[in-house]
């Protein structure tokens, strides 16, 4: 099975190293950045960023779009859901929007909207976040210790 995930923009910061950490532990996770459409007004920004992250979905993928509107799952379900997709789609891509999220056009192309709770999250803190619950999920579905309930 293939992970992807979408995001918009580059890591330069600490945040970077924690993603490098998450994606060596985890098997089958690439991350495809797709440029920040800069020095534009939001709108036109964010229908740039769409178009880029639409492109970049590979074909037929389930489409998992991070969303402060999406389901907020615990990592149990988190773990147990991703299952459940594996068993749809051997591909999946995960999307983080940028700085002022996505465009309905994006969010009608996802399967499902995951949330990461009702509070506001910074892309790049978003992206460590879900490395690392994809790695806790592998380790759940393993039977792995990493998780404490």
């Amino acid at each position: 099975m293939k992970i992807t995930v979408v995001a918009v923009g580059k890591i330069r910061d600490d945040s970077a190293g924690l993603c490098r950490e998450y994606l060596k532990r985890l098997k089958g996770v690439v991350v495809t950045e797709v440029a920040v459409a800069k020095s534009l007004p939001v709108i036109a920004a964010q229908n740039a960023e769409a178009a880029m992250i639409l492109k970049a979905l590979p074909s037929k993928t389930f489409v998992i779009v991070c969303d402060e509107r999406g389901k907020d799952l615990s990592s149990r379900e988190f773990a147990a859901q991703l299952t459940n997709w594996q068993g749809h789609s051997s591909n999946l891509t995960f999307v983080i929007g940028g700085a002022d999220g996505v465009t309905d056009e994006v969010r009608g192309r996802a399967q499902f909207l995951l949330g990461f709770g009702r509070k506001t999250w910074p892309h790049r803190l978003a992206r460590v976040m879900l490395l690392e619950q994809l790695y806790r999920a592998q380790q759940i579905n393993a039977g792995h210790p990493y998780h404490r309930d």
